[in-house]
């Protein structure tokens, strides 16, 4: 199986992306999916995140409160380190699964840390989806109701933009409008295909 990691920093657009190329019917596995999956309600992860942050970051449902525990775990290093011990392998491990499970012609992984985790080691070829910081700190706040502080703190937290393009195989600027975005996907994924075949030639 020929698998594309598709990335870049919060608000680059990654799931547009995914989006057109999954309507061309490839499958993807979302990183963010699997990261909540895995801390479901009634997981041993969940339990182990509820023991160690406290009831505070349990919704009223029973979920997982996201936003309470971004808050905490980006002012302290050390409390985000606990974490991402504890979640990286399952996240990882279950991503393996749902890999080997696909049946497209390449599957992709669309993941904000591909890079700055070891799941880059699951993937042939990167793919980059690259905005200016400005463009992410506009789209951030609209969409999600953080403060410009908190964006930055986020950005601040992931790999460096020029550090990002160092390791790509492929980048996609989307810096202009959806009809753009989607003719540059398009022709993308004719790459993609063209790559897919010639290592199931090799």
């Amino acid at each position: 199986m020929f698998v594309v990691g598709i990335t870049g920093g919060i608000g680059s657009g990654k799931s547009a992306v995914t989006s057109f190329i999954e309507n061309r019917g490839i499958n993807i596995v979302d990183a963010d999916i699997v990261a909540r999956q895995v801390v479901e309600p009634g997981s041993n992860a969940l339990k182990q995140i509820e023991d160690h942050f406290g009831p505070d970051i349990i919704s009223i449902d029973g979920s997982l409160d996201r936003a309470a525990l971004r808050k905490i775990v980006f002012k302290a290093p050390e409390e985000r380190q606990w974490l991402e011990s504890l979640l990286h392998p399952l996240i990882r491990e279950t991503i393996l699964e749902q890999l080997t499970e696909s049946k497209s012609p390449y599957a992709i992984l669309s993941s904000p840390l591909l890079l700055e985790t070891n799941q880059h080691e699951l993937v042939d070829h990167i793919v980059v989806v690259d905005v200016p910081e400005e463009t992410q700190i506009q789209r951030t706040t609209r969409r999600d109701d953080n403060s410009i502080e908190q964006v930055k703190a986020i950005i601040s937290a992931q790999m460096p933009r020029p550090e990002r393009l160092k390791h790509a195989d492929s980048v996609i600027s989307n810096d202009g409008d959806l009809l753009s975005l989607e003719q540059k996907v398009t022709k993308l994924h004719q790459q993609l295909l063209f790559k897919a075949q010639e290592e199931s030639d090799d």
